[in-house]
């Protein structure tokens, strides 16, 4: 029989495990692929005994914040933003070991009690504060091992990136009206505005499924995308967030605590933080739908769709608050 493309893929990466830790028992090491939403890495759970496991990333060297990875890990472990340890990292194959911290996320205890996910958000909320209370002289240690920062454009491709995809491909609204709706100016003075303002290191990609709960505490994930932003873009990923639900009061009690724990850490947010909040909710909304529409049309995934009309219901609320953008509103 002719061993198939995934078996020998297993075989490749249980070699390369065993040669770099090579006191683990041959006979008892499995790896097993783990699913991780629209992610182009792939991840694997290396169980080493029935007591313990770690994780092994396959990244490709297409995309150069991969590569940040293992950097930016050991970054937020100095300065005890609780991340995966880094065991080992493989540059020449493009492979991380990393710490396993289980498989409840954020997005796990979305059925429970508010009082029960209130207490895992707050947890959250004091990680990524601490990311957002970094110095700038310490921002600038990692900055050449991170991505572009968050000026005009990224954010003008965020918008057209949602046109073309959520409401081009997937939609199919036609090309003339999502000319017209891509040139608003609106939506250019958006740009405009959030690229102007002063940065902070930003998570990026703050969401419910990249927050793993272990003990009761946050620990962030998927955070290769780190890069100089707003903070309020990260509020506006997990708040905003069209993979769980939240009442307008659970939302505001959390925009309340992180305000809170700014204030205690003497880094208090700026008195436009509601405002820019907003803005970037738009945005960060966008940057989803548009990702979801990408996901299903382009690379086949229709599981993404289902996330669809909230990401979009939540999108035309915040963009009916806005002047000049009447036209966009209707055609959401």
């Amino acid at each position: 029989m002719t061993p198939t493309s995934s078996t020998v893929k297993t075989e490749l990466l249980l070699e390369r495990t065993r040669i770099h830790f090579p006191r683990l028992d041959e006979a008892s090491v499995q790896i097993t692929p783990i699913e991780h939403g629209g992610s182009d890495r792939k991840f694997y759970r290396v169980r080493c005994s029935p007591e313990q496991t770690i994780i092994l990333v396959k990244y490709n060297f297409e995309r150069e914040e991969n590569r940040h990875y293992v950097e930016i890990a050991e970054f937020l472990a100095e300065h005890k933003i609780r991340a995966p340890r880094i065991y080992f990292h493989d540059a020449a194959e493009g492979l991380i070991w990393v710490e396993d911290l289980g498989k409840t996320d954020l997005w796990s205890h979305r059925e429970e009690s508010w009082l029960v996910r209130r207490a895992f958000y707050d947890s959250a909320l004091d990680e990524i504060v601490k990311l957002h209370c970094l110095s700038e002289e310490t921002g600038r240690a990692i900055q050449k091992s991170l991505p572009a920062v968050f000026d005009a454009a990224l954010y003008r491709w965020e918008q057209n990136y949602f046109f073309e995809n959520c409401l081009g491909r997937y939609l199919g609204v036609a090309e003339k009206k999502l000319s017209e709706l891509t040139m608003l100016p609106a939506l250019h003075e958006i740009a405009e505005r959030l690229g102007n303002l002063p940065r902070l290191l930003v998570h990026r990609d703050f969401q419910s499924q990249n927050i793993i709960i272990r003990h009761a505490q946050a620990h962030l994930i998927d955070f290769q995308g780190m890069r100089p932003g707003l903070a309020e873009y990260d509020l506006a990923s997990l708040l905003f967030d069209p993979y769980v639900t939240f009442s307008r009061s659970e939302r505001e009690e959390l925009l309340a605590a992180y305000e809170a724990k700014r204030e205690a850490a003497l880094r208090p947010v700026s008195p436009q933080f509601r405002e820019i909040f907003r803005l970037c909710g738009i945005q960060r909304l966008m940057q989803a739908v548009g990702f979801y529409g990408f996901a299903a049309m382009v690379k086949g995934n229709k599981s993404f769709l289902n996330y669809v009309p909230v990401g979009m219901s939540s999108l035309r609320s915040l963009v009916s608050e806005i002047d000049g953008l009447e036209s966009l509103s209707a055609a959401l």
